[in-house]
């Protein structure tokens, strides 16, 4: 599970954004909007999008609990944010 978090005061349109792990599989925000200092949790299972927690509807674990990146990007494919654990293994952006 990987956390998007809004800091500003304003609701920001997700509606496009993707959410990548460095394996490649892409996590896409269907018509959704973070409210103003707010958090969405994205989880790789199957269950009901909430305001607060959405989900991939996939069967497998995608995210590697040793190391991975979660990357961020607006619907231009524009890089807004990253999350990294463990050891780095690729360092991309």
């Amino acid at each position: 599970m990987t956390a998007p978090t809004n800091n500003s005061r304003h609701a920001i349109n997700l509606d496009g954004w993707t959410l990548r792990d460095e394996d490649g599989h892409r996590y896409t925000f269907d018509d959704y909007r973070l409210r103003g200092r707010s958090t969405v949790r994205v989880h790789t299972g199957i269950g009901r999008d909430t305001r607060s927690d959405v989900y991939q509807d996939r069967r497998h674990y995608i995210w590697d609990n040793r190391s991975d990146t979660a990357t961020l990007r607006n619907d231009r494919g524009r890089y807004v944010d990253s999350e990294s654990w463990g050891q780095r293994r690729g360092g991309r952006r």
